[in-house]
Order: C-alpha cells, then sequence, then structure tokens
C-alpha cells in the first residue's frame, strides 16, 4: 500500500477524532482501512508461505493452510 494512502487514513483519523467526519469521508476510510486490512494479510499470507518449520531431527518441512 503506497504511503499517501496511509497518511490519508492518518489524516481521516485525526479529523474524526477532532471534528468528525462528513459521510464521504467516513465510506473513503472505510475504504482504505479495508485496502490496508487486505495488503497486510497478502503480505502475512507471503511471509507464512516461506517459512519452514525444523523439528527435532533437522527435517524442514513448510507450514500448511489449515482446512476450515
Amino acid at each position: 500500500m503506497e504511503q499517501e494512502k496511509i497518511d490519508r487514513i492518518n489524516e481521516l483519523t485525526r479529523k474524526a477524532k477532532t471534528e468528525g467526519l462528513t459521510p464521504e469521508e467516513l465510506e473513503e476510510r472505510a475504504l482504505l482501512r479495508r485496502e490496508y486490512v487486505q495488503a497486510v494479510l497478502g503480505n502475512l499470507e507471503s511471509q507464512l508461505e516461506h517459512t519452514v518449520i525444523v523439528d527435532e531431527n533437522g527435517n524442514r518441512r513448510k507450514l500448511k493452510k489449515r482446512e476450515g
């Protein structure tokens, strides 16, 4: 996610605390937050895909996605 979008989320959050937001700003903040969460989850999933577990015998295995 671009730094400008993160800065905008922070700007809208500060404004919400001080003077409140218009309905358009509330919607913009919600969309930006959703995009931010998706970016964080995508980065986490990518990192976990490249993670391996090493057991006491030195065997390496990749993490598997849980069902459900």
